[in-house]
């Protein structure tokens, strides 16, 4: 489709999901930290762009802050892991990529693996009953002996993939408690492992800029960490040539309209992550992507690294509008192998097969 015409359809589909997706005052939305619905409906106001009206969600006052999901007792100077995201399928690619993560770990060793959100298509999960568990999560990754610390997408929070469901995430939340496997302590928290440490965001909620505690924790935790490596890792693009693109302009709409622009996103990253985390790890696209593009801030001698890993499952290839320079990317399924050792971060991607397609590293 030419790309005139696929923006005039995209401005056609953005004016209908406004009207989907606005979300009233009587929704019962979650705090964050704990992902439950408040003591009293939230407040809400009223965003004008480009004519149209969107209504943003106002946490409760007092909001919880984010949950520290423990720290490694070991003192290892090295941690390896598995991360890739929008895996949540039940479908033959699914298990496939599961069977070659199962293999490389079983050869090199996983400490754990950090699922990049869109866990369950297309809706989420209903309950901690509902059949999806085991046919998109138990099943498919029975062959990997590790856990898995889970970030969350907007297919997660319901609304065929709209994001509005808050009260549906909890749903993942509350799964930690019956399979221990699965490691969703809140919607953001953060954990240690040899010398890095881990921060997971919720960008859902940055969509909607309804992530106000998310901010809080976010700007204490990573100025605070003393881990040698600060790995940041969510579900929405900040830099990607896939369907969605960057954060900010997402489908590569020319014209700006809160939220699906991902302005609420890009405002996140850029003020909470760029030049404080050395990785940012996300999917949404499902591409593979290793950008050179990177991120910082003034003052800071960062530049965050900028990977995505969405190939969980089925893939979408990428787009003649995607300009971000990168090192190495793929449209084809797989996922991204780390290992972080002393001051040295090694990423390789391995395609569905397990067998190694590109590798990276850099120091510090």
């Amino acid at each position: 489709m030419p790309l005139s015409m696929t923006r005039r359809v995209l401005c056609c589909l953005v004016i209908a999901a406004v009207a989907a997706c606005s979300v009233s005052a009587d929704a019962a939305v979650p705090r964050d930290g704990g992902i439950r619905a408040p003591s009293r409906a939230p407040r809400v106001t009223n965003r004008v762009d480009a004519g149209l009206v969107f209504t943003k969600v106002v946490p409760d006052a007092g909001v919880e802050a984010g949950v520290d999901a423990g720290v490694d007792a070991g003192t290892t100077s090295i941690v390896r892991f598995v991360a890739f995201g929008d895996q949540g399928k039940g479908n033959q690619a699914q298990y496939k990529v599961g069977d070659a993560v199962g293999k490389v770990c079983a050869t090199k060793g996983c400490d754990f693996v950090l699922l990049l959100g869109d866990n369950f298509y297309p809706t989420g999960v209903g309950s901690v009953t509902d059949p999806q568990w085991q046919t998109a999560f138990v099943r498919p990754y029975s062959t990997v002996d590790a856990g898995f610390y889970v970030t969350l997408g907007n297919h997660d929070y319901g609304a065929s993939g709209r994001g509005t469901d808050f009260a549906r995430a909890l749903n993942e939340v509350n799964y930690s408690k019956v399979n221990p496997k699965w490691i969703l302590p809140g919607s953001h928290y953060k954990f240690t492992s040899g010398p890095a440490e881990f921060f997971s965001a919720d960008t859902n909620r940055s969509m909607f800029q309804s992530d106000d505690a998310v901010r809080v924790s976010f700007e204490s935790w990573l100025p605070a960490s003393l881990a040698t490596w600060k790995i940041v890792f969510a579900h929405h693009t900040y830099r990607s040539n896939g369907p969605h693109g960057n954060a900010g302009h997402y489908e590569y709409s020319p014209i700006r309209i809160f939220p699906f622009d991902g302005s609420g996103v890009q405002g996140f990253i850029e003020n909470k992550v760029c030049g404080r985390a050395d990785v940012y790890l996300c999917g949404h696209d499902h591409t593979r992507e290793w950008l050179k593009t990177t991120c910082s801030r003034p003052g800071s001698k960062i530049e965050t690294e900028l990977i995505v890993s969405g190939g969980g499952a089925d893939m979408t290839g990428f787009v003649s509008g995607g300009k971000n320079p990168y090192y190495w990317h793929s449209e084809t399924s797989g996922f991204l192998y780390v290992v972080i050792e002393d001051r040295t971060f090694t990423g390789t991607f391995y395609d569905s097969n397990g067998v190694a397609e590109f590798t990276r590293s850099f120091s510090k």
